[in-house]
C-alpha cells in the first residue's frame, strides 16, 4: 500500500510537469514540422523554383500557426479557489504586443492589398490559363516587354489561401484567450505567441512577394520610375518584413523573451490601491 502511494506521488508531479510544458513542446513541434514539410516541398522537381519557395513559406507559416493553436489548447488553466470579477472588461488589444501587434496587422492588410494589385496587373495569357499571372507587361523605350517572376495569381493563390485560413482562426484564438480563464501573465503569453505565429506567416509571405517585385522591376534596362519605386518603397519594406520575421520567430519560440513589462490597467490599479488602504487600516 505504501509503495503504491509512493508511485502515485512520483508519477503525479511528472505528469504535471509534462502538461505544464506541453505548450512549449507544441509550439516548437509546429516549427519543426514546418521545416520538415518545407524541406519536402523544396524537392519537388516538376515545380519551378519560385513556386516551390511559395509552397515552403506557406507550409511553414501554417505549421507554426497550428503549433501555437495546439499549444494554447494544451495550456493548463490555474484552478482558482475563489473566482473574482474584474472591474474592467478584457480586450484583445490589451493582450497583444502594444507596438508589434498593430504593425503586423498593417502588414497583413498591406499584403492583401499588394497581392490584389499584383494579380490585377499581371499579364493574362488566354492560351495558358493555368500559368496566368507569372509576368507583367511594361513598355520600355517604345517596346513591349514582360517582366517576371511577378506575384500574380499563379504565385499568390497559396498566399491568399493561407491568409484565409490563418487569419480568422488566429482572431478567434485571441478572443478566446482574452475572454477565457487563466492568469493575466499566462493569457498575455498565449496571445503573444498567436500574434507571433500569424506575423511569421504574413511577414515571410510579404517579404518574398516584395523581393519578387523588386527583382522584376529592376531587371529592365529602363528602370526609371520603377527603379525609384523599388529603392524608396520595396527595399525598406523588405527590411521591415525581415525584422518582423525574426521577431515573430523568437516570439513563437519564447514569448517572454520579447515581452515588455505591461502597465497595470485602471481597474487593477484601483483594486491594488484599495487593498493597500485596507491593509493599512487593519495594521492601525
Amino acid at each position: 500500500m505504501i509503495r503504491g502511494d509512493l508511485r502515485m506521488l512520483d508519477t503525479a508531479p511528472l505528469q504535471h510537469r509534462l502538461l505544464d510544458h506541453a505548450d512549449h513542446y507544441a509550439r516548437w513541434s509546429g516549427l519543426a514540422i514546418g521545416l520538415v514539410v518545407a524541406q519536402a516541398l523544396s524537392t519537388l522537381g516538376h515545380v519551378e523554383f519560385e513556386q516551390r519557395v511559395v509552397f515552403c513559406l506557406t507550409a511553414f507559416g501554417l505549421c507554426a500557426v497550428a503549433g501555437v493553436l495546439l499549444a494554447d489548447a494544451l495550456t493548463l488553466r490555474p484552478q482558482e479557489a475563489v473566482r473574482t470579477a474584474s472591474l474592467a472588461p478584457r480586450l484583445v488589444r490589451d493582450h497583444v504586443p502594444p507596438h508589434m501587434g498593430p504593425l503586423i496587422v498593417l502588414q497583413g492588410v498591406s499584403l492583401a492589398a499588394l497581392l490584389v494589385i499584383t494579380a490585377a496587373t499581371a499579364t493574362v495569357d488566354p492560351d495558358r490559363i493555368l500559368s496566368t499571372g507569372k509576368v507583367v507587361a511594361v513598355t520600355c523605350n517604345g517596346m513591349r516587354a514582360t517582366l517576371g517572376p511577378w506575384p500574380g495569381l499563379y504565385y499568390s493563390l497559396p498566399m491568399f489561401g493561407a491568409l484565409a485560413i490563418a487569419t480568422p482562426t488566429c482572431v478567434w484564438a485571441l478572443r478566446r484567450i482574452a475572454h477565457g480563464p487563466g492568469e493575466e501573465q499566462q493569457r498575455r503569453d498565449r496571445a503573444w505567441a498567436v500574434t507571433g505565429a500569424w506575423g511569421l506567416l504574413v511577414s515571410s509571405q510579404q517579404l518574398y512577394a516584395v523581393l519578387m517585385i523588386s527583382v522584376s522591376l529592376t531587371e529592365t534596362g529602363c528602370a526609371g520610375v520603377l527603379g525609384a519605386l523599388t529603392f524608396w518603397v520595396f527595399y525598406p519594406l523588405a527590411l521591415l518584413n525581415l525584422f518582423t520575421v525574426v521577431w515573430s520567430l523568437v516570439t513563437v519560440v519564447a514569448p517572454r523573451a520579447v515581452e515588455v513589462e505591461p502597465e497595470p490597467a485602471e481597474g487593477e490599479t484601483a483594486a491594488a490601491a484599495d487593498e493597500t488602504i485596507e491593509g493599512g487600516a487593519r495594521r492601525r
